[in-house]
């Protein structure tokens, strides 16, 4: 088990598939999900995606910075400009947080998502076998 030492002083790296984008992450993340949402299928090309959430002032990038795209009105999708790897996703409306590929990460396995959102926008043949919490939208709607 960690202790209160072991997570302040928590380093996680990562960055994109061609190493043009590196990252590093002080302390550990405060979330992670997976998102089942159209936008991100469209965005990673894969039935789902799994994200962590860290605070801005935890995020230090190491040269460059991802590209972003503007997927709709408050939302920047961050990726790399020479491998086109999807790095990042970026609420203009919360400005204090910063979410970052699970996928991008170093060592992937050190971040387990806790729950699922947009499962209403999943495959129908994508069967879930983990016993996270499951939200058809955004967690914590009930619609």
């Amino acid at each position: 088990m960690a202790t209160a030492e072991d997570v302040s002083t928590a380093k996680l790296t990562g960055g994109c598939h061609c190493g043009h984008i590196r990252y590093e992450i002080s302390g550990m993340p405060f979330d992670a999900d997976y998102c089942h949402c159209r936008d991100c299928h469209k965005i990673t090309g894969a039935p789902v995606s799994a994200w962590v959430d860290v605070k801005v002032a935890q995020l230090s990038w190491l040269g460059a910075t991802p590209k972003e795209y503007a997927s709709s009105e408050t939302i920047r999708r961050g990726f790399c400009p020479e491998c086109g790897s999807t790095l990042s996703y970026r609420s203009t409306a919360y400005q204090d947080y910063f979410t970052l590929s699970i996928g991008s990460l170093d060592d992937p396995g050190t971040i387990a998502p806790k729950y699922h959102i947009y499962t209403q926008d999943m495959p129908s043949w994508l069967v879930i076998e983990d016993d996270n919490p499951r939200y058809a939208t955004a967690r914590g709607n009930t619609k």
